[in-house]
């Protein structure tokens, strides 16, 4: 059975902005176009597999119950609720590896 995904606002302001500055900043649309197509299609494949993302346990949101999913340089911080079978989106942030 599935999980609804709910994005919360500051999640499709975080999703805006993450467009808006490669396509506009860095001038590359189709870039902007695939990495914000590729985090949607992570964010929505939680519907499935709702705890496949870690744990979160560094920063804002560690230890109190969030978890991440990566998506090349970026960390969709969520939380899911399992008696409502919901997963809520809660922020999309940038965090470049440092490897």
């Amino acid at each position: 059975m599935k999980y609804e995904v709910k994005l919360y606002p500051r999640a499709y302001r975080d999703l805006d902005d993450i467009y808006s500055y490669i396509a506009k900043n860095l001038t590359e649309q189709g870039t902007a176009e695939k990495l914000v197509s590729d985090i949607e299609d992570a964010i929505f494949s939680l519907e499935q597999f709702p705890e496949r993302g870690s744990v979160r346990r560094t920063g804002i949101y560690a230890d109190k119950g969030y978890r991440q999913l990566f998506v090349g340089n970026y960390t969709v911080i969520y939380r899911v609720y399992k008696e409502e079978r919901e997963v809520h989106i809660v922020t999309v942030r940038y965090a470049p590896s440092r490897f």
